[in-house]
């Protein structure tokens, strides 16, 4: 069975009064899971969608980029972006349930959160009511600032960008601490872990992204170092 169709399957507890928000509440473990994360990045996406104040096609392309709907899926797909947006249950209702149930797992947020940064940027534009969104819903998330500055630079090309912001460290840590957590965040991007951790297979490929910036990221960082230690 297709991710979309277990969706498709998930949501026919609509038909029984259930609203949208409600079916993440029975969507705990795996493979269920990974229904719930699908579900919950089409749905934040449909909310943040309100935030600029219209639906681009960029931004649809967006959803088929994090997500391979087949044909015979998109009713399906279309059914859930549509349930959230005419939902009057604000964002931060949806943030807080699927922040309850990947609470074991805040990488899992963190995954989710970079495919709605990918949605944000569809159109080319980062709208100011866009950034106030993922901000709240990264506060809701448990994220720490610096992890919202490290995703907004990845993603955002006219962000305030470093290294040391890319990789959500201070430049004030030891070279041995920085390597530490870059060394971390490649555990966490490989698509083993991601399975792991209930992610579509769909959207590991936006980890190969961010495997890329926190390479080059932590390559300029002990490049420095290097320099440093070769004048002295």
């Amino acid at each position: 069975m297709s991710l979309w169709s277990r969706i498709s399957e998930a949501l026919s507890a609509l038909a029984n009064g259930e609203t949208l928000s409600e079916v993440f509440d029975r969507l705990r473990t795996p493979p269920e899971r990974t229904v719930a994360f699908a579900i919950a990045v089409v749905a934040l996406g449909a909310k943040m969608a309100k935030a600029d104040g219209q639906v681009t096609r960029d931004e649809v392309t967006a959803f088929r980029e994090v997500f391979r709907i087949p044909q015979k899926d998109e009713a399906g797909a279309a059914r859930v972006f549509n349930l959230a947006r005419q939902d009057v249950g604000g964002f931060e209702d949806y943030a807080r349930r699927i922040q309850k149930m990947f609470a074991d797992d805040p990488t899992t947020l963190c995954d989710l959160m970079e495919g709605l940064f990918h949605i944000a940027m569809a159109d080319g534009f980062y709208h100011p009511g866009e950034n106030e969104f993922l901000h709240e819903v990264s506060r809701i998330f448990g994220q720490t600032e610096a992890q919202f500055l490290a995703l907004r630079a990845r993603f955002v090309p006219d962000a305030p960008r470093d290294p040391y912001t890319v990789l959500g460290v201070s430049p004030t840590a030891s070279l041995d601490e920085i390597r530490k957590h870059w060394r971390q965040l490649v555990r966490d991007t490989h698509p083993d872990s991601m399975m792991a951790r209930g992610v579509p297979e769909e959207a590991i490929r936006l980890a190969e992204k961010k495997m890329i910036d926190i390479n080059r990221a932590w390559d300029e960082i002990n490049g420095c170092a290097s320099k440093r230690v070769g004048a002295a």
